[in-house]
């Protein structure tokens, strides 16, 4: 409707008006490059030989933009943009923080690294038909998952990357194909579904989505709203999706399906969205109800540890050990979320790191292990050590980060886990987690031992051995490198994730960086 002839209409109290920073473009930046690339390689899938230098070329700009906006946050603070021009709670805010710049960071190393990967493992078949363009897709998902400062919005980038992570599952459409992807559909479906309930709820509660002003409103709140069944609802749903016992069976039953590349996407990126979503609402949205449930996210935590490590101790595939593994680890995180300090949540944020690394490195060596040995099974394989003396070497070393063994990064966080639980005197946690460490080191050894160490006779040669390729070990030793700075210098991964801490404890900063003062007074 126009204004009144000759009256001015003051807009500075619904839009924005001042130009937008240089640098805080860096915000939308790792969500806008994977989508616009993702275009481009969908119009490109005829070129097959092409795709690759796309995808990577793209993966690497991507990295460079995460590490910018990483810089950025550490030297500047939470970094806003609010699209529209429209003040918020209008206006749909991005915004990044310690927490989502760190994860982002993560996800872009890890992004990169398993599309160099992918360069001799997907061939023409699979880049016709959506590789690239279906990673891509699922990478600004997962990036706008960590940089959204809207709670319905989050929902919507769930669903991006769960629509191209059913994508790429079902690439090569065989039988044990579709039949992970109904497991791992379904079971995500049902998780997304009250998602969308507790966020429809908590529209009604507080009438909006913004993360900032739903912080900024609660405690008004807490006295009238049922805010503990809000807070019940998303441990549920951010649980399933994470994995989390009791409703963790989706994961291993589906992540043994797809393509190595894909299992090692699925496991370093997927069920750390849920943990980052459950930081975000039960931390920074609703610590009096987490601290009402933390008994109970306490327990959980430890049956997801011990359910994980005792599965993955049953398996004879690789594939499947690794995904037993990825659910144990998720009770790890779970148990920093569920003791609520400071270090505690700084140890499960760390572990989170640390896992998005060691376990796409994982996956990734499991694939140049059946490329070297023929097969994923451990009855198959042997004397790898004696062929490839040097993948017998990263093994051991993946194994001992994993185990949380140094020299690698797994120490760490389980050893700020175990001072958090024992400061809290829940000896119990500590020595779940040291118990799960242990059974982690018997799993994953057992894996090396009958793949590298057992001699391998001729009559148990499968035939079907595969030149591991240059891509395959660079992308490997890429992983590596932060592994193992993680592990002799682990100072500026617990700084940055202290930093991340005290903004979900306290989301002063992070409010007043969505609403600063001049647009509030």
């Amino acid at each position: 409707m126009a204004a009144e002839q000759g009256k001015t209409v003051d807009l500075s109290v619904a839009m924005i008006l001042d130009p937008v920073p240089a640098a805080d473009w860096l915000v939308i930046a790792p969500v806008a490059l994977p989508l616009i690339f993702g275009a481009v390689l969908l119009m490109l899938r005829h070129r097959t030989a092409t795709q690759p230098r796309v995808a990577i070329a793209a993966l690497a700009a991507l990295f460079a933009v995460d590490l910018g906006l990483l810089i950025h946050v550490w030297t500047g603070g939470p970094v806003v943009m609010t699209m529209g021009r429209w003040l918020p709670p209008f206006g749909i805010s991005f915004v990044a923080d310690m927490l989502g710049a760190t994860l982002v960071v993560t996800a872009g190393l890890v992004a990169l690294v398993c599309g160099i990967f992918s360069i001799g493992t997907v061939n023409d078949i699979g880049r016709r038909y959506g590789f690239y363009a279906f990673m891509m897709l699922m990478v600004a998902g997962v990036n706008g998952s960590f940089l959204t400062g809207d709670i319905f919005n989050l929902y919507v980038w769930f669903e991006v990357f769960l629509i191209s992570s059913f994508g790429l599952i079902i690439l090569g459409s065989g039988r044990r194909q579709i039949d992970g992807a109904t497991k791992y559909a379904i079971l995500n479906l049902v998780a997304t579904t009250l998602f969308l309930i507790a966020t429809g709820y908590l529209y009604g509660i507080f009438g909006t989505l913004n993360m900032a002003d739903i912080a900024r409103k609660a405690p008004e709140l807490r006295e009238t709203a049922p805010l503990m069944t809000l807070a019940t609802l998303y441990l549920v749903a951010f649980g399933m999706k994470a994995a989390a016992f009791p409703l963790n069976f989706w994961l291993p039953a589906s992540y043994h399906t797809p393509r190595i590349v894909v299992a090692a996407l699925f496991a370093g990126l997927l069920t750390k969205v849920g943990i980052y979503a459950l930081l975000r609402t039960l931390v920074m949205l609703f610590p009096p109800e987490r601290s009402v449930l933390s008994g109970l996210i306490i327990w959980l935590a430890i049956g997801t540890m011990l359910i994980g490590i005792f599965g993955a101790l049953a398996q004879n595939d690789i594939r499947r050990v690794l995904g037993f593994v990825v659910v144990s680890g998720i009770g790890s995180m779970l148990a920093g979320i569920g003791l609520g300090s400071e270090v505690g949540l700084a140890g499960a944020i760390v572990y989170a790191v640390h896992s998005m690394l060691v376990m796409t490195a994982l996956y990734l060596l499991a694939g140049q292990m059946r490329r070297a040995g023929g097969s994923y099974s451990l009855s198959d394989l042997a004397g790898l050590y004696r062929s490839h003396p040097m993948m017998a070497a990263i093994a051991l070393f993946l194994v001992l980060a994993a185990a949380g063994l140094p020299p690698g990064s797994g120490l760490w966080p389980k050893v700020m886990l175990v001072q958090a639980s024992l400061a809290d005197g829940i000896w119990w946690l500590a020595l779940a987690i040291l118990v799960t460490g242990l059974l982690t080191t018997l799993a994953l050894g057992r894996v090396f031992v009958l793949a590298f160490w057992r001699v391998k006779e001729a009559a148990e040669r499968t035939g079907s051995e595969i030149a591991t390729t240059a891509s395959a070990q660079t992308a490997v030793l890429i992983l590596c490198i932060p592994v193992a700075v993680m592990g002799v210098w682990p100072e500026p991964f617990i700084a940055a994730a202290q930093t991340a801490v005290a903004g979900l404890l306290d989301p002063a900063t992070y409010a007043g960086a969505v609403f600063p003062v001049e647009a509030v007074q």
